[in-house]
């Protein structure tokens, strides 16, 4: 599913909007959710799950073609745990 994918069930789906409008509000989502991510907030959704930025600290890797040693560098990464609703529908189950 892409992001106009999203905005065409959003149109779709509420009612009284136009499609720019639907447009709109999807991107002011992702914009609000890159925002909270970006400063280092946690984001949990209810029933989806949680979004969290985590620092990698950093670490010694290996080229695989030659077996070099290189310092890979700290980072931050952003994780996702689902909520137990959605792992229920993922696997057929009832959401509970």
């Amino acid at each position: 599913m892409t992001k106009a994918d999203i905005i065409e069930a959003v149109y779709e789906k509420v009612g009284g909007f136009s499609k720019k409008e639907a447009s709109e509000i999807v991107e002011s989502v992702f914009k609000t959710v890159k925002q909270t991510l970006a400063t280092g907030e946690k984001i949990k959704i209810s029933g989806f799950g949680n979004f969290v930025v985590r620092a990698k600290k950093a670490r010694i890797g290996r080229n695989p073609q030659t077996g070099e040693e290189i310092t890979i560098s700290e980072r931050r990464v952003l994780t996702f745990k689902p909520s137990q609703v959605l792992k229920n529908v993922l696997n057929g189950l009832p959401a509970v």
